[in-house]
């Protein structure tokens, strides 16, 4: 017969395979917690707002060229439609973003007619192209765009949401 004999694995010491295995789930598990904050970061980097007003906007000349979604009133005389190149231009007034003072205003309504008549409020022209003037795009209108503040100072809106003045004023005679 032959001499046999089983022998307990030193302590510390693994087979190539399971050194392998080990490094990829190390490599695997950084992977996962970098992505996981990198988002975290990212999600974050603006605040945790959902957009920006037109007065921040216009204090961060770092974001010139890059895409930002912006908030603020329609100024209604200033709307044009430009048919030869499918162009709506207009401009818009600074409007808080912060619920407490919106509510000192006399609610959304009062203060979307307070951005647009406050000649010291700051406007932005903007200028949408390759969509036809939305319905909702009238004077004292909410409007949330996204796009990038070009070089020339203008905000070159990819997409735009409206939000209809008309919506608020049954708010009004409680909120004045």
């Amino acid at each position: 017969m032959s001499n046999l004999k089983w022998e307990k694995p030193k302590a510390g010491t693994a087979s190539p395979a399971q050194t392998v295995d080990k490094l990829k789930f190390i490599v695997v598990g950084v992977i996962l917690v970098g992505v996981v904050g990198f988002l975290l970061v990212s999600g974050t980097a603006s605040g945790g707002r959902y957009f920006m007003t037109v007065d921040s906007l216009l204090t961060r000349p770092d974001l010139v060229g890059k895409t930002v979604k912006i908030s603020g009133a329609v100024v209604g005389p200033t709307i044009k439609t430009d048919s030869t190149v499918q162009a709506v231009t207009f401009t818009m007034a600074h409007i808080s973003d912060d619920v407490k003072l919106l509510e000192e205003a006399g609610g959304l309504a009062k203060a979307l007619h307070l951005a647009v008549t406050d000649t010291n409020a700051k406007h932005l022209n903007i200028v949408v192209k390759n969509q036809p003037k939305p319905d909702l795009l009238q004077d004292e209108a909410q409007a949330i765009l996204t796009g990038s503040l070009g070089a020339d100072g203008v905000f070159y809106a990819d997409t735009i949401e409206l939000k209809c003045p008309s919506k608020y004023q049954a708010d009004v005679p409680k909120q004045t």
